[in-house]
């Protein structure tokens, strides 16, 4: 008996194989886990260190969890929208004060950033090996990355995800994708209107994909596309514009007088802060604290790179956006002939083209990229223009934060180096690539050196805690990057008031404290072990009434009236 062979038809198409994973791709994924599980193995170590601003989120996140408050923005001020306390609330309504509850909403955005901008760099054209270096390069945390990436202290960590998600949508509106146009023209609306409430930081990014938009598809903006975008826009912008219509207050006049802008601060001050220390800084250079001498290669490297890849953006750009001419003398052309009548497509028949053509993929591509290089340079010129740079230029570098959204773009040149280029330019190119991984790998150790002394300054701040609660302490004053912190660690159990070191009051983002503190006549100091603020408590120890008993824990003093 002989068994029959099926044969397949010719001609017959063969079924797929699903393709493994590329090696890059499967290289990104790995690398895109390491960099999130970094970030959550510095969490588990109560790294980067907490402070009072991350707390006043932390309290609003408890409030809006225990339904006592709806905050629209950042304790004490009219700005910084607090989405990230609404992120959390669910979070700490489970597990009560946290800052690890706190910041696991953060370290999530930060690995949809890493997603995202795989995605992006795909889309602008970039090979899959280039799309590896971008997110092995953003896998990376020095200090000041990480800071800005994982504390939830309003503002930093949903731009980079955010910014980078509205250059995707960008894409595939422009590229003429046909399916759920409406929902993404809403997403991009939506995504904006929330970086608005929350800090208009994003806005360069906001209006240059949103000028590449109207720039390709204004037909379809005039319609129900642009009805729904501004709506849309309006619904994630609500809490700030309703807050304004209320309270007549204006947020942005607020961000400006934030920024230090009438301050002392000389433009050689800024120039310096902005230019030679901000994109080191900014974009994960530094060691924790201050910038070496050698660190500071790519204060130069990076407006180079910002220029060139703007110029090759907009040659790349320059032939779609004028007509080619003709190639020879006009022929005569015959009359074409009558057109057929129109007839109306039957029921159920899928709808007619539109009318205006989509542009080349490599044209939106490189409006997409001229968009990401012209918001980092409006991102940095703003920075510069502002005091902050000059007078505090350590700590205001998170201002640059969003930098990393236009990474793709701005290592567009040193890919087409390496992939066309020969000689000194290949060289060059693959140079600034060793040193960028290099550079930003010191810092990165250097940050992770910093660990066990946070951690141990993290379990003396939870000894002080437990010993106000042992203590039964309710009600004490201390200095501002003691208190909200104490409030919030303690779940509200101990209430701050500020004072400064000459104990006067000092800023309490939350007068209710005050109040209640003010009303407890018994209510207790606090402060750190050799600070002003000790030394001058100190003064007010001895056994008369009225004076000063102190109760030592490791690293603080805890001041308690004699009765």
């Amino acid at each position: 008996m002989t068994a029959r062979v099926r044969q397949e038809p010719r001609g017959a198409a063969r079924p797929r194989t699903p393709r493994r994973p590329r090696l890059p791709a499967l290289l990104a994924l790995l690398v895109g886990v390491a960099g999130v599980g970094y970030r959550l193995a510095l969490l588990l170590a109560d790294a980067p260190p907490a402070n009072s601003d991350e707390a006043t989120m932390g309290l609003a996140a408890l409030h809006i969890a225990r339904g006592q408050d709806f905050p629209v923005w950042f304790y004490g001020q009219a700005y910084m929208g607090t989405l990230e306390a609404y992120l959390a609330a669910p979070l700490l309504a489970l597990t009560g004060p946290s800052v690890l509850a706190l910041r696991l909403p953060t370290l999530a955005l930060y690995a949809l950033f890493l997603l995202l901008v795989w995605r992006l760099t795909r889309r602008l054209g970039g090979n899959r090996w280039f799309a590896l270096l971008v997110v092995g390069f953003l896998a990376l945390g020095s200090d000041r990355i990480v800071k800005n990436q994982l504390i939830a202290g309003g503002g930093y960590p949903e731009l980079n995800p955010a910014g980078v998600g509205l250059a995707l949508l960008t894409l595939d509106l422009c590229t003429g994708r046909p399916d759920a146009r409406l929902p993404r023209w809403a997403a991009w609306g939506l995504i904006s209107g929330l970086m608005l409430w929350v800090d208009p930081l994003l806005l360069p990014y906001i209006a240059g994909t949103g000028a590449v938009l109207v720039a390709w598809r204004r037909r379809e903006l005039a319609g129900r596309a642009g009805i729904v975008t501004v709506a849309a826009l309006l619904l994630g912008a609500a809490p700030m514009l309703l807050d304004s219509l209320r309270h007549g207050r204006d947020p942005f006049t607020a961000v400006l007088a934030a920024s230090g802008g009438d301050a002392a601060a000389g433009w050689g001050e800024r120039l310096h802060g902005g230019l030679v220390l901000g994109p080191p800084l900014g974009m994960g250079f530094c060691s924790p604290g201050h910038c070496a001498t050698w660190q500071l290669w790519w204060a130069l490297a990076f407006p180079v790179l910002l220029a060139l890849a703007g110029l090759s953006a907009w040659r790349a750009l320059r032939p779609a956006a004028s007509p080619a001419p003709p190639a020879g003398p006009p022929m005569s052309v015959p009359p074409p002939a009558r057109p057929p009548r129109s007839v109306p497509p039957p029921a159920g028949s899928p709808a007619a083209p539109s009318p205006s053509a989509p542009p080349p993929p490599s044209a939106v591509s490189a409006a997409v990229r001229l968009a990401l290089v012209v918001g980092a340079a409006a991102v940095l010129g703003a920075y510069v223009a502002s005091s902050a740079a000059g007078r505090t230029p350590v700590e205001s570098a998170r201002y640059l934060s969003c930098l990393a959204v236009a990474t793709p773009a701005l290592l567009w040149p040193l890919r087409a180096a390496t992939r066309g280029g020969r000689g000194v330019p290949r060289i060059a190119a693959v140079a600034v690539l060793a040193a960028l991984l290099g550079t930003a790998a010191v810092a990165t150790a250097a940050a992770v050196r910093t660990v066990p002394a946070t951690h141990a300054e993290a379990d003396r701040h939870r000894t002080l805690v437990a010993t106000l609660d042992e203590l039964g302490v309710r009600h004490v004053r201390a200095g501002y990057w003691t208190c909200n912190r104490l409030t919030f660690a303690s779940g509200e159990d101990v209430l701050c008031a500020v004072v400064d070191d000459e104990l006067r009051p000092g800023f309490d983002r939350y007068p209710a404290y005050r109040r209640a503190v003010d009303a407890d006549p018994g209510a207790g100091w606090v402060a750190p072990v050799g600070s002003p603020l000790a030394v001058r408590l100190d003064q007010r120890l001895g056994p008369d009434r009225g004076e000063l008993d102190v109760v030592t824990v490791e690293g603080w003093r805890v001041y308690l009236p004699r009765r």
